[in-house]
């Protein structure tokens, strides 16, 4: 394998010289792997985040559980916010447009705050009602709801860190928001501990520890980001910070398909828990258990998905679509590889996943039935989730975004209306099993075709 480092292997990337297909493999691994172990801290601190929560009680789990996916929703506006700018910046990094880079990074910092805070106000608003809306049990509604209007208070926060982090991995640096993920995720527990515990806070501790841990950890990665990082350092130059209508359109062509995105695929996800709420307590608990010990099998999907966006990104950049199309592929092969093998590992330990989140066995056991239902949709998980990050690299985020609409809304959530009632909880998940083969399917035969890299630069290069 070449011996080049990941940086002189970027900087050929960029210049138009050849990349034999080691160096590919290479320098995918080199961008995938520190994203894939910052995939494995968070999970491992969410394991234990849940953990503390399940100890106080199935109900206060549930309670979290009943607005995740709606957190999921407003969490998933700040992702979508933060590529709008990102994907500019990879592209512009790739052309060697350093400057102008720097330019659509400043504005991108002042567009995502404002949008956040009205993100925030809303969320605030709706917080009251939000667990009645999705038919939670009295039990559980006012904790739910103190949980999301923390969340919510605390989104200008995560914002600005999931911008800073996304700029430089749009950079080709994936170590320092690597081991900011992790220090936060370390922190988080510390601060989960201390107020869910120590002060007694319970649920309300759980939103309280983890905003101030983002809010202290990426304070790091933004000094590194605007001082230190080689393309984007904001002291090299000055441009202004207000936003202007050339920037905003480039980012809303990219973001606005994927504030679509969010809404149709957590718009499901919120449908889901409507679905499943009904069940009771213990199917409630039992579905947000399992989607935590799940997270461990998609782990390295998101993390090569980092990588293929920054990578087919810089290449577009670089006005090289067939290096493009390379690193998608190698990147797809790598992480159905690596999540074929945590689907079989889920499948084997799933009981002693879920033990460690809950002690209550009603749980535990409907856990490890629908996590070894899940274990088989891992491999083309995988290749949706690469798909989707080779598009969004390329600025191609309409059509991704119709094809996921087809897929979670129909499929998905069609099968779960005919499923849920017959089979409770386990005739969800059969549902989402049946979905995620089904879209990385049609993932794979999107990126097999040509179409998605057919869309101009984001911006004007």
């Amino acid at each position: 394998m070449s011996t080049l480092s990941k940086d002189l292997l970027l900087e050929k990337l960029r210049g138009g010289e050849p990349l034999l297909r080691r160096e590919q493999l290479k320098l995918a691994w080199l961008l995938g792997l520190p994203a894939m172990l910052a995939q494995l801290g968070t999970i491992i601190m969410e394991y234990i985040d849940a953990g503390m929560v399940g100890r106080l009680g199935s109900a206060q789990a549930a309670s979290i559980g009943l607005v995740a996916t709606s957190t999921w929703i407003f969490a998933g506006f700040c992702f979508a916010n933060a590529s709008g700018f990102s994907v500019q910046v990879s592209q512009l990094i790739g052309s060697r447009n350093y400057a102008k880079a720097r330019e659509v990074m400043r504005k991108g910092f002042s567009s995502v705050l404002i949008f956040s805070l009205i993100l925030a106000a809303i969320g605030l608003a709706i917080s009251p009602f939000l667990p009645h809306w999705l038919g939670g049990e009295d039990a559980i509604c006012a904790d739910a709801s103190a949980y999301f209007a923390i969340f919510c208070a605390f989104l200008p926060v995560m914002q600005i860190a999931v911008t800073a982090c996304a700029m430089l991995q749009a950079s080709g640096n994936m170590k320092i928001p690597s081991i900011v993920e992790v220090s936060s995720c370390v922190l988080d527990v510390l601060l989960n501990y201390l107020f869910i515990y120590v002060l007694g806070m319970g649920v309300k501790g759980a939103a309280i520890g983890t905003g101030l841990a983002t809010l202290i950890t990426h304070a790091f990665a933004i000094w590194y980001l605007f001082t230190k990082s080689p393309e984007l350092n904001i002291f090299q130059d000055s441009s202004s910070w207000i936003p202007d209508k050339a920037h905003l359109k480039a980012a809303f062509g990219i973001s606005g398909p994927m504030w679509l995105q969010n809404l149709i695929t957590r718009g499901a996800y919120v449908m889901s828990t409507v679905i499943v709420a009904p069940l009771g307590t213990i199917a409630i608990a039992a579905n947000s258990f399992a989607i935590t010990a799940e997270s461990f099998c998609y782990m390295p999907g998101y993390g090569l998905s980092d990588a293929a966006t920054s990578l087919v990104g810089q290449s577009i950049g670089a006005r090289r679509k067939d290096l493009a199309r390379q690193f998608a592929y190698i990147t797809t092969g790598l992480a159905a590889f690596m999540m074929t093998v945590a689907g079989i590992l889920m499948f084997i330990f799933a009981p002693q996943m879920m033990g460690v989140l809950t002690h209550d066995p009603e749980v535990i056991a409907l856990g490890v039935k629908v996590l070894r239902i899940e274990a088989f949709a891992e491999t083309l998980y995988a290749v949706s989730i690469i798909g989707y990050g080779s598009c969004v690299g390329a600025g191609d985020t309409m059509v991704p975004m119709l094809l996921n609409f087809g897929s979670m809304w129909i499929v998905r959530i069609g099968l779960a209306f005919i499923l849920t009632p017959k089979f409770g909880l386990a005739g969800y998940w059969i549902a989402m099993c049946i979905e995620l083969n089904v879209r990385g399917i049609i993932f794979f035969l999107r990126i097999k075709g040509k179409r998605w890299m057919k869309k101009d630069l984001a911006y004007d290069v």
